[in-house]
C-alpha cells in the first residue's frame, strides 16, 4: 500500500509522511521510493536511501543534524538514529542574498487611526499592574468597570503579571520597557497604570519612559494612597473610555503590523502553516507593512541563510549579535544551545533545533531583514523586524504585542488555548487538530495538502483581514488574554 509524503528539497535524504504509515507500506516522492520497515506515524521522517552512521541528515535542503547510527532506506529518523550537529557562538560571514519580489497589495481593512498615524485593529481599555502585588487588585478593576464603559471601547482587559519588585538592573529595565511599550499600544485607546507604592518598579520612572504624546492617554493609581483602589480605578478607566470613543476607518496594508510566531510545534509546521505565514508576511512586508519575528534560539541552525536577507552589513552584524548572544546566554547558564525540540515537538515528530529551526524561520517569509530590536523595544521601520526574545510561546508573544504587533499569526502543530494583549490567530498545520480543538483554532493550514498554497494563502488572508477589521479570535471569545515577561535577573 502506498503512503502519501513529500520531499521538500531535491537534496532532501527524507521525507515527511502525511499520513500514518505500517511496515511494508511504499512512499514514493519525486523518483525516489522506499519502503517502510516500520511503522511510522504522520509528520515524521523516513530514509528515502540508506544513511551511514556520521552522515548528515537533509531536510528543506540543509543538513538537520548527523546519523548517530546507520540508518536503512525505509527506516524511521528520529531521536534514537538522528543527533544535532549544534555547538556554541560563531564567527558568520556575511553573503548577501539577492532580495526576493514581493508581492504588492492594495487591500485594506477598517481600523482606529490613532493621532500619531498608527492604526490598531482594537480599541480597548488596557490596565497594567507595575508590580504583582496589585495583579489582582488591576483585574478587579478592569472586571468592573466593563459594564459602564460598554459601547463605548471594545473591551477592558487587565495583564497580572508577578514581577516589577525585588529586580535589579537590565532585569527591572525589561519589565519596565515591556509595560511601557504595552502602555504605547495602538490597540489601546487608554491605559491605566495601578501601583502599589513601594515597589522597585515605580509608576513615576515607568510614565518618564512612555513618550510625552501618549501621556494623555495614560491615567495612574497609587494602591497605598487611594481610599476604595477598585472605586477609583474604575473611575479612571470610565474617564479613559470616555476619551477613546472613535470609530473604525478604512486603512491600508501598510498600516498593519504584524507579528509571526509558533509553538507547539509537529512535523507538519514547516510544510504547512509556517510557509504558509511566510506568505502572509510577503504580503504585509510588500504593501509597506511591518512584520516582526522573534524567537531567537528557534533560529539555531538556520541563522545563516536569515543572516545573508540582512538588508546591509550593519542589520547583519546586529542578527548575528542577538544570535551569539543567546548562544552565550545558554551556555553561560551551563546548558547547550541545542536543548530544544520540546517533548511536544518531538512527539510530533521533529527531532532536532536544526529541523525545528528550518521550518520556523518560513513564517518571516522572503522579504530582506530591516531592523533587529532589543527585547521591549517598538518597531520603528517598514519590512521585516527581527526581535529579541526566547522562544517560549507567552514570553515571546508578549514582546511581539509590545514590539508594536496589532495582530499576531501563531501556528502550532499541537495547539494550544493561550491569547496575548493582541488578536492572536491560531493556525492549525494539520487538519486533525482543527477539527479537534475549533475552540482553539482559527485557520487550518492542513488544506495546503489538499488543495494547495494559493487557494490556503488567499483564505487565510481574507481572514486575517477580517480579524484585523474587529471579528473575534477564538482565544478572545474564550477570554484567553495573557502576557508574560523575560526574566533574567536575580530576585531579591
Amino acid at each position: 500500500m502506498a503512503v502519501s509524503a513529500i520531499r521538500i528539497d531535491s537534496r532532501d535524504t527524507v521525507a515527511t509522511l502525511l499520513a500514518d504509515g505500517q511496515a511494508g507500506d511504499v512512499v514514493r516522492v519525486d523518483c525516489a521510493t522506499a519502503t517502510l520497515v516500520e511503522d511510522v506515524a504522520r509528520g515524521h521522517k523516513v530514509a528515502l536511501d540508506a544513511i551511514a552512521t556520521g552522515d548528515a541528515v537533509i531536510k528543506y535542503g540543509h543538513p538537520i543534524g548527523r546519523a548517530t547510527r546507520a540508518i536503512a532506506a525505509g527506516a524511521h529518523v528520529h531521536s534514537h538514529n538522528l543527533g544535532t550537529a549544534l555547538s556554541g557562538a560563531h564567527d558568520y560571514s556575511y553573503d548577501a542574498a539577492v532580495p526576493a519580489a514581493l508581492p504588492a497589495s492594495d487591500a485594506t481593512f477598517m481600523g482606529y487611526r490613532r493621532a500619531d498615524g498608527r492604526v490598531g485593529t482594537r480599541n480597548e481599555i488596557w490596565v497594567l499592574p507595575t508590580v504583582g502585588c496589585v495583579a489582582r487588585t488591576a483585574e478587579r478593576i478592569a472586571a468592573g468597570a466593563v459594564a459602564g464603559v460598554a459601547g463605548q471601547v471594545d473591551g477592558v482587559h487587565a495583564f497580572a503579571h508577578p514581577f516589577g519588585c525585588s529586580q535589579l538592573g537590565e532585569d527591572l529595565d525589561g519589565t519596565r520597557a515591556i509595560l511601557a511599550s504595552l502602555a504605547c499600544h495602538p490597540n489601546a485607546g487608554g491605559v491605566l497604570i495601578v501601583g502599589l507604592g513601594c515597589e522597585n518598579n515605580q509608576i513615576a520612572r515607568l510614565v518618564e519612559t512612555i513618550p510625552e504624546a501618549r501621556r494623555p492617554a495614560i491615567r495612574t493609581l497609587a494602591t497605598q494612597l487611594a481610599g476604595d483602589e477598585v472605586a477609583e480605578g474604575i473611575a479612571l478607566v470610565e474617564e479613559l473610555a470616555a476619551a477613546a470613543v472613535c470609530e473604525r476607518v478604512p486603512a491600508s496594508l501598510a498600516d498593519l503590523v504584524l507579528g509571526v510566531k509558533c509553538g507547539g510545534s509537529d512535523g507538519l509546521s514547516g510544510l504547512t502553516a509556517n510557509p504558509l505565514v511566510g506568505r502572509i508576511s510577503d504580503r504585509v512586508a510588500g504593501a509597506g507593512g511591518r512584520v516582526v519575528f522573534t524567537e531567537i534560539p528557534e533560529l539555531f541552525g538556520a541563522e545563516q541563510m536569515l543572516m545573508n536577507r540582512a538588508e546591509d552589513a550593519r542589520i547583519f552584524n546586529k542578527i548575528v549579535k542577538v544570535v551569539n548572544g543567546f548562544k552565550n546566554y545558554f551556555l553561560d547558564h551551563g546548558e547547550p544551545v541545542s536543548e530544544n525540540p520540546s517533548p511536544g515537538n518531538v512527539a510530533g515528530g521533529i527531532t532536532t533545533l536544526e529541523e525545528k529551526s528550518l521550518g520556523a524561520v518560513q513564517k518571516a517569509g522572503r522579504a530582506p531583514v530591516a531592523d533587529v530590536i532589543g527585547y521591549g523595544n517598538r518597531v520603528v521601520g517598514q519590512g521585516l523586524t527581527l526581535l529579541e526574545a526566547p522562544g517560549n510561546d507567552a514570553v515571546s508573544s508578549t514582546a511581539l504585542a509590545a514590539a508594536g504587533a496589532t495582530a499576531i499569526l501563531f501556528t502550532t502543530g499541537r495547539g494550544t488555548p493561550l491569547g496575548f494583549p493582541v488578536p492572536t490567530i491560531k493556525i492549525a498545520s494539520n487538519t486533525d487538530l482543527a477539527t479537534r480543538k475549533p475552540a482553539w483554532i482559527d485557520f487550518d493550514a492542513g488544506t495546503v495538502i489538499d488543495t494547495g498554497f494559493l487557494e490556503a494563502e488567499m483564505a487565510l488572508f481574507e481572514r486575517v483581514m477580517v480579524i484585523a477589521s474587529g471579528a473575534e479570535t477564538a482565544a478572545e471569545r474564550n477570554g484567553e488574554r495573557e502576557i508574560a515577561i523575560w526574566k533574567r535577573g536575580v530576585t531579591l
